[in-house]
């Protein structure tokens, strides 16, 4: 198992900026393009950590989630959904996010983990374990999406569309998005058979046209329709190697 999969994840801090904070960064943001600045908080008067996931249609590659905590009345208007944004705008925000948070963490849930208790266990473990590993412990969480487990005893709150609405989910987006993406350029120089630096793992015709001419990786989720409906031609015992 590669290195970056052994340990479910990483964390950062920094100081962070007290009071309000404005971002217009050069390339993300101008004075001509009408700016619709997210929501710097959901809960008032709580250290509030943001949670979000990257890859969970995926048919290959760990699943990511992040957690951050941004200083109060933070704002940037440059963070949006990450889905939204251009890859050069998601990597310029993600050093913004990570000089500027409170606190920050990225965690993981592999294939395997993946395919044995169902993506949408694994979204929500990838997302506790990126809580764990913040340095600061929040008050309550704002989670993007409507399922949510229990964090210990905090309050939380699931809010559909969450990363367009709140810069803290919206700030998780953009790291879960760019770590799984770093995930995948760099298994795709391993299996470029696949075209996961394209693809990142999504279900294109050119990935699932590689499964059914080479077969599955050891970082494919084998409970997933790999080929398709039915995927009645795939043999799981001719894994790459």
């Amino acid at each position: 198992m590669p290195w970056w999969m052994e340990s479910n994840g990483w964390q950062g801090c920094s100081k962070g900026s007290q009071g309000q904070v404005r971002h217009l960064p050069k390339g993300l943001a101008s004075h001509e393009e009408k700016v619709i600045m997210l929501e710097s908080h959901y809960y008032t008067g709580l250290i509030e950590a943001g949670c979000d996931e990257a890859g969970r249609g995926c048919l290959a590659g760990s699943v990511y989630a992040a957690a951050v905590i941004l200083p109060a009345d933070y704002q940037n208007a440059g963070l949006n959904d990450s889905k939204k944004l251009s890859p050069k705008k998601r990597y310029a925000l993600r050093e913004q996010i990570q000089r500027d948070a409170v606190a920050w963490a990225v965690g993981i849930a592999t294939p395997d983990e993946i395919d044995k208790i169902n993506i949408l266990n694994a979204s929500i473990l990838a997302m506790h374990r990126a809580l764990d590993q913040l340095t600061v412990r929040p008050e309550a969480i704002i989670i993007d999406g409507n399922r949510f487990k229990p964090y210990h005893d905090l309050p939380f709150t699931t809010i559909v569309k969450g990363d367009g609405k709140y810069q803290p989910i919206a700030a998780a987006s953009i790291l879960a998005k760019t770590y799984r993406d770093d995930e995948m350029d760099r298994l795709d120089a391993l299996y470029p058979m696949y075209d996961w630096k394209s693809n990142k793992g999504y279900p294109t015709k050119k990935h699932r046209e590689g499964i059914r001419m080479y077969g599955i990786s050891p970082y494919h989720r084998r409970t997933f329709q790999l080929l398709g409906d039915g995927q009645l031609s795939l043999d799981f015992k001719d894994d790459i190697r």
